[in-house]
């Protein structure tokens, strides 16, 4: 029994906490994962991506206007589908999918994070991708091409405080997007909630009815499992063909250290397993997939992709530059139509920057340039001022 030799083995390593840790989260986990065992042919993976076909898989993205809670919705449901762990999940904090230091301080998610949900709903197991935009208007074109990999968007609404500005511009976004819209009407445990008379109140305005909206509370979770279920029921699959050629959307990326850039991806059409080739129709260079999986939350490689599944792939890029959002990725033998609505990066904010001591520019410089590597959206040019 692979839970029996896990505990026993994790027993016979007790002093190893840096072993035991990773062991414990695997255990807790296992039951969200299919594993191969000793005789299968392959490589062997923790996750088997092909009982999965697209009929059971649900993408969709969660909008809202700044604090309306759905970072905290969002761990909610990684919590109730047991993708933290029933005895890790303690350890987080209400913004898990909060990881840089601002978005924790201020509350107001920056980057835009995505994690695969295992849930299982009647008797059938179905894979809920969710992904966690930003909900500032600066950030309006990554939320556009975050929901275009949906089908599906939960608009929350704060129950105490109705529908906001963003809320109505994230709404349009996913309208134009020919989504499949479900209002969540959060913090209905607030005792200055007044959850009736916003659905009286965004009914005019969003043409929602009331058998429309989940009433949740992300912080008690009360409803949460009621949310779970509309989104089984109430967001269709993906519209992709197994049977067309490989088309591919990129909506995000990351650079990692040892691998270069990670991109996250949703597979179109087709399927995309390791060291397949790939082009960029953005900027016609070929890359070799080297590793791919899904995050669940951290990144848990599966070998291969099938149509209408999210997930990430290190294709040996050397900088996020290379990785356009909004960019198709296709067969280089097969060339497809490209996927409508690709544009570059449009700076919103401008900053001149300067080292107090003259003698560090070049420090800066270099600070400058690693950040640049990391983050596509940010781009710089020097200058050279005599009164500076």
């Amino acid at each position: 029994n692979f839970k029996e030799k896990t505990l026993l083995f994790m027993f016979s390593l007790r002093r190893f906490s840096p072993i035991r840790a990773p062991l414990r989260y695997l255990f807790h986990n296992s039951r969200s994962f299919s594993i191969r065992q000793k005789n299968d042919v392959g490589p062997k993976y923790l996750v088997d991506m092909s009982q999965y076909p697209i009929d059971r898989i649900r993408n969709f993205s969660i909008v809202a206007h700044i604090d309306h809670g759905k970072t905290t919705l969002s761990t909610r449901l990684l919590e109730q589908t047991g993708t933290l762990g029933t005895k890790l999940s303690s350890q987080h904090d209400d913004q898990f999918l909060d990881k840089l230091r601002v978005e924790k301080e201020r509350g107001i998610t920056v980057k835009a994070q995505t994690v695969s949900l295992f849930y299982k709903y009647k008797g059938s197991d179905y894979l809920l991708n969710l992904i966690d935009t930003p909900g500032h208007v600066d950030f309006s074109y990554e939320v556009s091409r975050s929901l275009s990999a949906c089908e599906g968007a939960l608009l929350v609404i704060d129950a105490t405080q109705g529908a906001q500005a963003q809320t109505v511009a994230n709404f349009y976004l996913a309208l134009e997007a020919d989504l499949a819209i479900i209002p969540v009407l959060n913090k209905i445990d607030m005792p200055a909630a007044h959850p009736q008379e916003i659905l009286e109140e965004i009914q005019p305005l969003f043409g929602l009815g009331p058998s429309d909206s989940v009433l949740v509370s992300a912080k008690t979770g009360e409803g949460v499992n009621e949310l779970l279920e509309a989104i089984v029921t109430k967001t269709p699959p993906p519209r992709g063909s197994p049977d067309k050629p490989l088309k591919i959307l990129l909506f995000d990326s990351w650079f990692e250290s040892f691998k270069g850039v990670a991109c996250l991806v949703k597979i179109i059409d087709g399927k995309l397993k390791k060291n397949d080739k790939i082009r960029s129709a953005a900027t016609s260079k070929d890359y070799e997939v080297l590793e791919l999986g899904v995050l669940n939350p951290e990144q848990v490689p599966t070998g291969v992709l099938y149509t209408g599944q999210v997930g990430w792939i290190i294709p040996g890029m050397r900088t996020t530059r290379e990785a356009r959002v909004g960019d198709t990725f296709f067969n280089p033998s097969q060339p497809v139509d490209l996927i409508p609505g690709f544009r570059p990066y449009k700076a919103m904010v401008y900053a001149g920057l300067y080292p107090l001591d003259g003698e560090r520019f070049s420090d800066l410089d270099d600070a400058i340039k690693k950040l640049t590597l990391t983050d596509a959206s940010v781009t710089f040019e020097k200058e050279t001022k005599s009164v500076i």
